[in-house]
């Protein structure tokens, strides 16, 4: 008897219909699973009959083959035991087959019978609902983040007995639902905040600058001056994350099994924090079948790479075509797949392998060579793509020991919020959420400048030799700075401080 069964398949973050097709008949008794499986997949045989017998139910040997459709496409990963399961169910006649036509199946099955969390399963839910399909089983610890779907009925099956029992129409399993509102109301409040920084004023300026665009900012200054603590406290100021972004986010931490078991749904923008010992492959993402690497991670939040020269060269340049274009396409055998990287991306680093170059107080030991050489090994294009280049001082005595309150984290997010959500009304009919996603055809409708912005833009892109980019993005960090200042023209005020922030590759570099 043949019976069809529809499950879920992932390519990259976009899942596909697979149609699983189980024929059992007489003959030399056999399982054969066709259809472009992997190995987790050609496994499934040997799960599924013991869980099957494990839970009570003999299958009688016959011949039985799988065919796993469109048979043309790659199938991975142990979530279509139970679609298979089910499947040979109905072709033995345990079940109806008309009873399974409009649900989805995924699932890893135990030996015993017990369903096992799977990878992807929101990113699978939501196809299954694009696709038309309006119920779906799964793995009763994936329950909730598949629920996150908006008219969904998702049932969490602790068991292939209790699937089978509901089918049945014996025993039903109750849908699960959950309050979106009350999970993000529980959002978490770091630790780090700007009120723990003294001194260090102008930094924190340009950190705000680059949360309420957006941008890209590079932290440069001798050891001991806070870059890492700054850095760190940036979370703390992010704009809100709003549902759709939180929903990119979770799919991607779905399928690199980084969603913690007690929240289904990331509720606040990501931090990622990779030690320099990381690969190209662990920044870019990677593998046979290739997954998510750090950069993907960050998606909607913040990539931070601390002591930024120490990091692999390869792993450094990885970044140049994320950081422009907000996608990384990863080409290996088992296929070729592009996932988001939307990232603000920041990065600390000495100016010199001592660390004292360039320190009003200190005298850097280094020869000029070997300066040389550790600043080349962050790349002019690269640097290029930084918005903000920000120099840190050390902070004085005076500033440590004084107790003059300083402004809480709470207090600049109010502010980043309101900044960007001047953006998010400006660029709604262009589908981007900040000024820093702006292409050149918008920059010439949102950044135009009057006469004197222009001589002013002009002078300093010919004294400091910037490129078009270098123009492009002090455009960009400018029109950020007038919506900080609520102004709906960029003006000489924000320009030039647009300007200053890119004036320290010239001193360094040049």
């Amino acid at each position: 008897m043949l019976t069809k069964v529809n499950s879920i398949g992932l390519l990259g973050i976009d899942g596909f219909v697979i149609e699983t097709e189980i024929d059992v008949s007489n003959g030399m008794p056999s399982f054969e699973i066709v259809g472009l499986p992997d190995s987790a997949v050609k496994e499934s045989r040997e799960r599924i009959g013991r869980a099957l017998r494990n839970s009570g139910i003999e299958l009688r040997p016959k011949r039985i083959v799988v065919n796993l459709a469109p048979a043309n496409i790659k199938k991975e990963g142990s979530h279509l035991d139970m679609a298979i399961a089910i499947g040979v169910l109905c072709s033995y006649g345990y079940l109806d087959p008309v009873s399974i036509l409009n649900y989805v199946f995924l699932g890893e099955t135990s030996l015993d019978g017990s369903l096992k969390s799977i990878c992807g399963a929101l990113p699978m839910t939501i196809s299954a609902f694009q696709n038309g399909f309006k119920n779906i089983f799964v793995p009763e610890m994936n329950a909730v983040e598949s629920s996150i779907v908006k008219g969904m009925n998702v049932y969490g099956a602790p068991n292939l007995n209790s699937v089978f029992k509901h089918l049945k129409e014996e025993k039903f399993i109750k849908k699960t639902s959950i309050n979106l509102v009350e999970i993000f109301s529980n959002s978490k409040k770091f630790l780090p905040d700007f009120n723990e920084v003294k001194g260090q004023e102008n930094v924190k300026r340009a950190l705000e600058v680059a949360a309420s665009g957006g941008h890209n900012c590079l932290l440069i200054g001798p050891p001991g001056s806070g870059k890492t603590m700054l850095a760190g406290c940036i979370p703390s100021i992010l704009p809100d994350i709003s549902f759709e972004e939180s929903l990119e986010v979770t799919k991607i931490h779905s399928i690199s099994s980084k969603l913690p078991s007690e929240m289904p749904i990331v509720i606040d923008r990501p931090f990622r924090n990779p030690h320099h010992t990381i690969s190209a492959i662990g920044l870019s993402g990677g593998g046979k079948i290739p997954k998510p690497g750090e950069i993907s991670l960050a998606h909607n939040g913040v990539l931070f790479l601390d002591e930024f020269p120490e990091f692999r060269k390869d792993a450094i340049e990885v970044l140049r075509q994320p950081l422009e274009n907000g996608t990384i396409t990863i080409s290996r055998v088992g296929g070729s797949f592009t996932y988001p990287c939307n990232i603000m991306f920041i990065a600390s680093m000495n100016p010199c392998p001592c660390g004292f170059y360039g320190d009003p107080t200190r005298n850097c030991n280094c020869p000029h060579d070997r300066i040389l050489k550790y600043l080349s090994k962050i790349s002019g294009p690269l640097l290029d793509r930084i918005d903000l280049h920000v120099e840190v001082f050390p902070v004085k005595y005076k500033e440590l020991e004084s107790n003059e309150k300083i402004e809480n984290s709470e207090e600049i997010k109010k502010r980043v919020n309101k900044t960007r959500n001047i953006q998010l009304e400006r660029y709604e009919k262009d589908k981007i959420y900040s000024n820093s996603k702006l292409t050149p055809k918008m920059m010439s409708k949102y950044c135009s400048l009057g006469e004197k912005e222009n001589k002013i833009l002009r002078e300093a892109f010919e004294r400091l030799g910037l490129s078009a980019r270098a123009h492009n993005r002090i455009l960009k960090v400018a029109r950020t700075i007038a919506d900080m200042d609520n102004s709906d023209d960029i003006k000489n005020v924000h320009l030039a401080e647009a300007i200053q922030y890119r004036s320290l590759d010239r001193k360094f570099w040049s």
